[in-house]
């Protein structure tokens, strides 16, 4: 039996990876695998003493050996929406078929009460593994920080935060902190977390005006939060060389933001990982000390 991270080499599955192998229920390398589609980009993993499982979400026929029975297996959502519920879907049938022991799944904060577009291919998803009739986990994660810390530079060459989510506020958590979170589904007894949907979200949710306001103070920066119309915003993403279908889901996230859908705050992320979750503001200070 081994613990299996799919899409091991994207940002979150690295993550997940090395807090399995250093974090507070750390494992030993060897019951750990890593399916990734590129080997030579895994090596690093390798030589942590990982093993690899040399598979693709679009190609079901290599899924077939990427799991043994008794896994513990951890499905991090594809990144190329549009396709994902096929990339899952054949990701689920592997598992059934090899009789793996829990099936852990990144979705999206909200569930099935998600109501924006980036979050009815979770919803797809989590329904065929309710269908599957597999042993599962459901977590639900809300926003990464990094997905605001990751575009500080136009920031600070505009000096403005520029969206459309009006006064809306955001529970977000580091990366790391929803790592540690799958980690610990993964390592703890299962038992404890089959057949639960774990609403995972920061401790403390913040407004894009008060984000614009942290950023200024560490910067020392004049930061300004320009709230513009849903139909302005689309504007100047695609003028700033967005593609036109990603730019429209991220209006229409702003909307879900403005409309209160990344605000829950239940407690169980933190509860999962032993600790507060990141503050905004230390995911700002790292970001910026690493530009």
């Amino acid at each position: 039996m081994s613990i299996v991270v799919t899409g091991a080499t994207g940002e979150l599955g690295r993550l997940v990876i090395d807090a399995l192998l250093t974090g507070e229920s750390a494992v030993p390398a060897s019951s750990v695998a890593a399916v990734v589609r590129d080997k030579e980009k895994a090596a690093d993993l390798a030589e942590r003493g990982v093993e690899l499982r040399i598979a693709d979400y679009n190609r079901p026929e290599t899924l077939a050996d990427a799991f043994e029975a008794g896994d513990r297996v951890l499905l991090i959502s594809g990144s190329e929406v549009g396709r994902r519920v096929a990339q899952h879907g054949a990701v689920i049938d592997a598992a059934k078929a090899a009789g793996v022991a829990q099936l852990a799944y990144t979705g999206v904060l909200g569930g099935p009460e998600a109501d924006f577009t980036l979050a009815d291919e979770h919803k797809a998803t989590e329904e065929l593994i309710l269908a599957s009739g597999l042993p599962h986990t459901l977590l639900r994660n809300g926003w990464y920080s990094e997905n605001y810390t990751a575009n500080l530079a136009p920031v600070l060459a505009h000096g403005a935060v520029v969206a459309n989510a009006g006064e809306g506020r955001i529970a977000s958590a580091s990366r790391a902190d929803y790592a540690a979170a799958a980690a610990a589904v993964l390592t703890g007894p299962a038992e404890e977390h089959l057949g639960r949907a774990y609403e995972l979200s920061g401790d403390t949710a913040w407004s894009l005006a008060e984000y614009a306001a942290e950023v200024a103070a560490q910067t020392g920066r004049e930061i300004a939060y320009s709230d513009v119309p849903a139909a302005t915003h689309l504007e100047i993403l695609t003028g700033a060389g967005v593609p036109a279908p990603f730019a429209e889901i991220l209006v229409d996230v702003d909307r879900a933001v403005a409309l209160g859908a990344l605000a829950l705050r239940t407690g169980d992320l933190a509860r999962l990982i032993g600790r507060p979750t990141t503050p905004i503001a230390e995911s700002i200070k790292e970001a910026l000390a690493a530009s």
